[in-house]
């Protein structure tokens, strides 16, 4: 008995440290044809957003994820064009874009915790066009700590000359600013990206071309408007004789700073070399920091995945996304994907310039299930994504730490099932992704601390047979939740995680 007793003492830390799992129930529509959208948790509730064909809802769960109520949204228009959500703890903000005659609406509803609708909707804009308007004209883009939102509108219709018209709202959706500014561009060959809202209203986003083949950067800028400027300021970053690759850009609201990274080459159809950064001072609107770190053979070694060599070994990681540090200094994370294709060859700027952008992933209109969700390609026959790499750098750009949590996957019909999400719980940031063992797809846990270092948590507790995880399209919804949907033979279905 007391052998029991003291094996229980032994695995106690195990089984309270063990994240906890409570799965929903599918429900008459939760199909494979179901496009769905996670709010996050409002008046304690979680919220998802789902639409079926021509019947948009919102299903209210509870803390133990039971279905507390289903909300039809019979205000939606059948067909629209994109929806957004702008989440606060006690309400919510819809944003839809839809067609109606020839008049293109961008309407905000605001919504409480049951799905209500507070007052009365609010036009935030609209545009007159001729004919049928298939793909979204607005982006709506909101500030860290969601006290400014902007709807901004790009006119490329003049190969010459476009027209970017902004409107920046306030949290209570009054309009604060509104702007229509025309910038020259050379035929179509200027690119814009990164659009980024800081806490103070000011617009950021990134100004580049692309080189014939469309895989290198070339005139990298930032493109700034303060919150009443009438005009757009545009810094040169100045990359020097560097070929760039993907860009990242993000706002460090902390230090009051820009952050933009990019992979780089030495020459043309060359291989990565390292990670090109500048710091941006929002302060003194000058470059604080310019700065270039070479991969070394040691971190080669560990990124390489299994389809690549040492000088290769970065070419098929991607920037995923830029982490700011309280100190100034930030992580860099970024993963390795690739896929074997027939029919047609894949080059990289198929990746990252492909008809879905990776806000695309969060849209309703993403359908997780589509085989040409990820590179709109019909001819791929395998997908893989394998290791995540982890950059530290210090608010001078100089690299403390690198670390690279490693991991296999593939799948012959979909992405749906890949990559991987965060979740950060303060102290560490944990890594969840699929992983099959014995035939088996797990939801693993790895977790990495301030200092690089890297913890492989044990499995999850309550990981019921019969649901397999997309955690690529999971969100975090409080400091110690995060919501994750789920396949369930042909259902979906969502998992809320404590840690």
């Amino acid at each position: 008995m007391n052998l029991r007793i003291l094996g229980l003492l032994l695995f106690l830390p195990i089984l309270i440290q063990a994240q906890h799992i409570v799965y929903t129930e599918p429900e008459q529509d939760d199909t494979r044809k179901t496009d769905f959208e996670i709010i996050g948790r409002i008046e304690g509730n979680i919220l998802i957003f789902k639409n079926n064909r021509t019947t948009s809802f919102i299903s209210i769960y509870n803390t133990e994820m039971k279905l507390i109520q289903r909300i039809q949204l019979p205000f939606l228009p059948e067909k629209y064009t994109n929806i957004d959500f702008v989440q606060y703890p006690d309400f919510f903000y819809l944003l839809c874009e839809y067609q109606k005659k020839n008049i293109v609406h961008l309407t905000a509803y605001k919504m409480d915790g049951q799905a209500r609708t507070m007052g009365e909707p609010v036009d935030l804009d609209t545009t007159q066009v001729s004919g049928s308007n298939n793909g979204k004209i607005y982006t709506n883009i909101e500030s860290e700590d969601k006290q400014w939102l902007m709807a901004l509108k790009i006119n490329t219709k003049n190969p010459k000359t476009y027209t970017f018209t902004s409107f920046l709202f306030n949290k209570t959706l009054e309009l604060q600013d509104r702007h229509r500014i025309s910038m020259l561009v050379q035929d179509h060959a200027d690119m814009f990206a990164n659009f980024e809202l800081d806490n103070e209203g000011q617009l950021v986003f990134t100004r580049f071309a692309r080189t014939g083949s469309g895989e290198y950067l070339t005139h990298v800028s930032f493109v700034i408007k303060g919150p009443a400027a009438d005009t757009f300021a545009i810094r040169d970053v100045g990359a020097s004789d560097r070929i760039l690759d993907e860009l990242k850009l993000k706002v460090d609201n902390y230090n009051k700073r820009y952050l933009l990274s990019a992979f780089y080459y030495t020459q043309r159809r060359g291989n990565i070399e390292g990670i090109y950064t500048v710091i941006w001072d929002k302060t003194s609107d000058s470059k604080l920091k310019e700065s270039i770190t070479i991969f070394n053979e040691d971190l080669r070694t560990l990124a390489k995945s299994s389809e690549s060599n040492m000088k290769m070994a970065f070419n098929d990681y991607f920037l995923k996304r830029i982490v700011p540090k309280k100190d100034g200094g930030y992580l860099v994370i970024s993963e390795s994907e690739f896929t074997t294709s027939r029919g047609s060859a894949f080059s990289r700027s198929d990746y990252l310039y492909g008809p879905m952008s990776p806000i695309d992933y969060y849209s309703p209109y993403y359908n997780p299930y589509s085989p040409y969700n990820r590179y709109g390609m019909g001819s791929v026959n395998r997908y893989s994504a394998e290791s995540i790499l982890v950059l530290s750098f210090d608010k001078n750009s100089n690299m403390e730490w690198s670390n690279v949590i490693p991991k296999s996957q593939f799948d012959d019909e979909s992405s749906a099932l890949l990559s991987y999400q965060t979740m950060n719980t303060g102290g560490e940031l944990h890594f969840l992704y699929n992983q099959v063992d014995k035939r088996t797809m797990l939801l693993m846990d790895q977790s990495i601390s301030a200092d690089g270092k890297i913890t492989r948590l044990p499995t999850f507790h309550n990981l019921d047979k019969g649901y397999t995880f997309m955690p690529r399209i999971g969100k975090q919804v409080s400091s110690n939740q995060i919501v994750i949907p789920c396949q369930y033979r042909n259902y979906l279905c969502f998992a809320k995680i404590d840690f």
